[in-house]
């Protein structure tokens, strides 16, 4: 899941970025509403949420909320504010945000509303995702392997190999390039190696291997990888 972040205060901001991160979420945080439009109009990649503070540099919160909705784009948006009057919270909601969450908030709490809003989601993702043998619990955060004889493999992951196998499992049986698997699972300005993609791969064949499921994710030469739901060794 990937989340585009708006907060302009650096020690909140990386507060949060630091939880969504343990949570699995790929963050993109930026400090400034017209920076946070610039990545929002390229569509370079697919969020599933955003947080958008209020009082930004640049566009604010609302702006970039009127702006969403005037383009139709339906992604959930939650706002962030110290603004807690009736007045505020009527004026964000009519901008187009889908939820308001007052500061001081509480991390518990931000992760609760995030969670709501994913469920309110036209786009929403159920509690796991299954695909050939495999089911991916985002409840818990694991992966497991269902064997012939019914038992169930749990597959021990890190949080990138749990990002990487959950891209492929909603893609099944679709090429994916490495420049796509790149911009949806890292962050817009990470500081990553040219093969990060080619030795993040090898971690999660690895991984896949301990329960006899090397070869599902395959190597298309020349142009990517391939989840293959029809693989009769998996």
């Amino acid at each position: 899941m990937r989340l585009l972040l708006v907060e302009d205060e650096p020690d909140l901001g990386a507060a949060m970025k630091r939880v969504l991160n343990q949570e699995k979420y790929v963050v993109d945080w930026v400090m400034d509403g017209s920076e946070a439009w610039d990545y929002l109009e390229r569509g370079w990649t697919q969020y599933t949420l955003a947080i958008f503070d209020w009082l930004l540099p640049g566009l604010s919160g609302v702006d970039l909320c009127k702006r969403l909705r005037a383009k139709k784009n339906s992604l959930p948006v939650l706002m962030l504010t110290a603004k807690d009057s009736m007045e505020d919270k009527v004026t964000g909601l009519d901008a187009g945000a889908d939820d308001y969450l007052v500061k001081p908030f509480g991390m518990a709490e931000l992760l609760a509303r995030l969670r709501a809003l994913q469920r309110r989601s036209p786009q929403f993702q159920p509690q796991k995702l299954q695909v050939a043998n495999l089911t991916l619990d985002y409840g818990n955060h694991t992966v497991y392997r269902l064997t012939s004889d019914g038992n169930k493999k749990e597959i021990l992951l890190t949080n990138k190999e749990f990002q990487l196998l959950e891209y492929f499992m909603k893609h099944p049986n679709q090429i994916v390039t490495t420049d796509q698997i790149r911009n949806q699972l890292w962050e817009v300005n990470a500081d990553t190696i040219s093969n990060v993609v080619a030795a993040q791969m090898r971690l999660l064949r690895r991984q896949l291997a301990q329960v006899d499921s090397t070869h599902i994710i395959e190597t298309v030469h020349g142009k990517g990888y391939r989840l293959n739901t029809t693989d009769e060794s998996t």
